[in-house]
């Protein structure tokens, strides 16, 4: 995430923090409830420290848990960094009732090679969505949006066009968000 955040200055304030059990350095992340609870403490602490539109950002499970705490908390928009949709990566084990529950508008930065988030299950949920919604694919792209070698070589990219493309579309959608809390 250190990457994505210093691309992410370039939009705004970021604002990181680590969940509890990342600090203990334990493997196994914390019961859902808590890391809500965590994620709800930084937002707090950050809304404490700045007074402008908040989206809140994460990397797998971390997008995940900032779309449970936007059915909390107002927040102004949501970004998924490779959202984890199949736990474990087994498609019966879909983490999609949040995703027909949030208002918040979402993006969802996802790439085709992404066993956790397979594109043609998260279209559907996509439809069956209230919330506005939209996605960027990164072509060739793993859960941590990585394109291999062999791929860029036969795009004519490096990883910094492929990171780059993703950042102009999250900014475009951070944009778009911002002018939404601005009219309203």
């Amino acid at each position: 995430m250190r990457h994505w955040s210093a691309l992410l200055e370039k939009i705004g304030t970021v604002r990181t923090f680590d969940y509890e059990y990342m600090l203990r350095g334990s493997p196994r992340p914390d019961p859902l409830g808590k890391l809500v609870a965590a994620h709800r403490i930084a937002l707090a602490e950050a809304r404490a420290l700045y007074a402008s539109p908040v989206i809140l950002i994460g990397k797998s499970m971390g997008g995940r848990i900032g779309c449970h705490v936007s059915l909390e908390e107002k927040v102004d928009g949501l970004v998924c960094l490779g959202y984890p949709l199949c736990g474990g990566g087994d498609p019966a084990k879909l983490r999609d009732k949040v995703l027909r529950e949030i208002t918040t508008p979402i993006l969802f930065v996802q790439g085709t090679r992404d066993a956790l988030c397979p594109l043609e299950l998260l279209r559907v949920v996509r439809n069956e969505m209230t919330a506005i919604n939209e996605l960027h694919v990164v072509e060739g792209g793993d859960h941590s949006l990585q394109v291999t070698k062999r791929i860029l070589r036969a795009q004519g990219q490096t990883q910094a066009d492929v990171d780059e493309a993703s950042f102009q579309a999250i900014s475009c959608f951070v944009a778009r968000c911002v002018k939404g809390v601005e009219a309203g």
